[in-house]
């Protein structure tokens, strides 16, 4: 093996195949989500849950009980998100992309706040606050919070704090040695740019004209 090769996917050696594939699929789905996302599909919900559920009884499994956390809180707020962007009123959806308003800031700021808040009890709980990726896991997880809030609302904010989020995630994973998960966040980044740009052009036609 060359040591590139050995120094990005040596802390597999210990996995059961299983596991591996089962990350693997994660994966996969997860970017298939994205990129629906990007094209403000209905499909970013069924791919993004399936891959959540995944990540759930991997990181459950793992221990990494901040990960795990934001993959349930996905899981569920993808249901929320799936019925919000089928919501129609006279055949017309009911929630097309927009900005954020002045109420939706104060509810993002008091989501962040309570995430913060609960994902550090979770680890004082099981007596996982021991390690500096506590603190960053605690940070990325109140953004994500916030993140997926605002897209089951398709505000087109939601970029911003997965643009953010999925940049501090890349290395972050990389150092709990998921490697796969660290290059699927470097995918995240750059299509979460792309998804913030392909947004802004539906939202700037939706606009009436000046």
């Amino acid at each position: 093996m060359s040591p590139i090769f050995d120094f990005l996917f040596q802390q597999y050696d210990g996995y059961a195949i299983a596991d591996i594939v089962l990350e693997v699929l994660g994966v996969l789905f997860g970017l298939t989500s994205v990129w629906y996302a990007k094209k403000n599909n209905i499909w970013v919900y069924p791919t993004g849950m399936i891959s959540t559920a995944i990540f759930v009884y991997l990181l459950l499994k793992w221990s990494l009980l901040g990960d795990m956390l934001i993959n349930g809180y996905f899981f569920v707020m993808s249901a929320y998100g799936w019925f919000c962007w089928t919501r129609k009123k006279e055949e017309v959806y009911v929630n097309p992309i927009s900005t954020t308003v002045r109420k939706e800031y104060f509810t993002s700021a008091a989501l962040f706040i309570g995430s913060l808040l609960f994902v550090y009890w979770i680890y004082v709980l099981f007596d996982k606050w021991n390690d500096w990726t506590a603190y960053v896991d605690t940070f990325t997880t109140a953004i994500f919070f916030v993140g997926m809030w605002l897209m089951a609302r398709r505000k087109i904010e939601n970029w911003i704090f997965w643009i953010i989020g999925d940049f501090i995630s890349i290395p972050l994973y990389f150092y709990k040695g998921l490697t796969l998960t660290s290059i699927q966040y470097i995918i995240f980044t750059a299509i979460a740019i792309y998804g913030y740009r392909s947004w802004k052009k539906i939202l700037n036609k939706s606009l009436p004209a000046a």
